[in-house]
């Protein structure tokens, strides 16, 4: 005999529930939801501080226009999924390498992690200044190569005064400061790795390059896919590294979306299109999460059988 479901006590915990989730809900609501919201009916509007008078009209999707037929907009645009690409591509593959150097036991292996990922911890700032001074016109780069022979010491070379080689600095940079970040996440996801499976493997007369690219890589797609996410999505988003390294410079050769943006928002006080310009680059970054996710067809709550 069934006891019937007691339906009093199903709303009493359920309203328990509710007010245990309701305080996260309203700070996710307050700091992400509304924000977007917000930014996007901004976006909307002709919202100049420039010229107060005009007040804030609606103009509907009159800023997104004026973005997509800007030829600034998309030079922005292309620089920055050039920088993402470059420089996520190599975090990725030096990531793993040093992960799985890092993965191996010797001694003194602590150090070395210590050492590995003392970049991460210098400021963005600090890290581009260093980069700065490295590249400058008499920096160490120039003086090294006028050292070797391939450089005339009178002539050197001015990294920050070509539009493609002022791009070496910037993407290095941030390779050597966001690299151990993609180590230490790619570490976590080989420890998860059951070691037995490399003990079978071996029994049965694999490889080390069958074991990588059987075991390893397979059951490291999840580690994979939150490292190409929050890379990505940091690296579209870039900012502070270009605007302390060449500004965007030479002329605006090498300006992020989030520079123009930053420029028309701040400089020009151009609110509503600023606005337009943050939902855009919303939207291209929640896009390419998805393509992450669907092309390598991975779900991160499920675990390797």
């Amino acid at each position: 005999m069934h006891e019937r479901p007691n339906h009093s006590t199903e709303k009493r915990e359920a309203r328990l529930a509710w007010a245990f989730v309701l305080p996260a809900l309203s700070v996710v609501a307050l700091i992400a939801i509304f924000p977007l919201l917000w930014t996007f009916w901004e976006s909307l509007h002709v919202h100049d501080l420039r010229m107060p008078w005009r007040g804030n009209p609606f103009v509907g999707l009159e800023n997104y226009r004026e973005a997509f037929t800007e030829p600034r907009f998309w030079q922005a645009l292309g620089h920055t999924l050039f920088f993402t690409a470059i420089s996520v591509a190599l975090e990725v593959v030096l990531g793993l390498i040093l992960a799985l150097a890092l993965n191996r036991a010797y001694r003194g292996r602590g150090f070395v992690r210590v050492l590995v990922l003392l970049p991460w911890a210098i400021p963005t700032v600090v890290a581009a200044l260093l980069w700065r001074f490295i590249f400058e016109e008499r920096g160490i780069v120039n003086a090294a190569l006028i050292n070797a022979g391939a450089m005339d010491g009178a002539h050197p070379l001015v990294w920050f005064g070509h539009s493609l080689l002022a791009w070496t600095p910037v993407i290095l940079a941030d390779v050597w400061k966001t690299t151990p970040f993609v180590t230490l996440l790619l570490l976590a996801g080989l420890q998860n790795i059951d070691s037995t499976l490399y003990e079978a493997a071996r029994m049965d007369g694999a490889s080390p390059w069958m074991q990588f690219t059987n075991i390893t890589l397979p059951l490291l797609k999840p580690a994979l896919l939150v490292v190409l996410i929050f890379r990505t999505l940091d690296a579209f988003r870039v900012f502070d590294l270009i605007y302390v390294l060449t500004n965007g410079g030479p002329g605006t050769s090498t300006e992020p979306i989030a520079l123009y943006t930053f420029t028309r928002l701040m400089n020009n006080l151009r609110f509503g299109y600023g606005s337009a310009l943050s939902v855009i680059v919303f939207l291209v970054t929640f896009l390419l999460a998805v393509v992450y996710i669907r092309a390598l067809g991975v779900k991160l709550t499920e675990k390797p059988q």
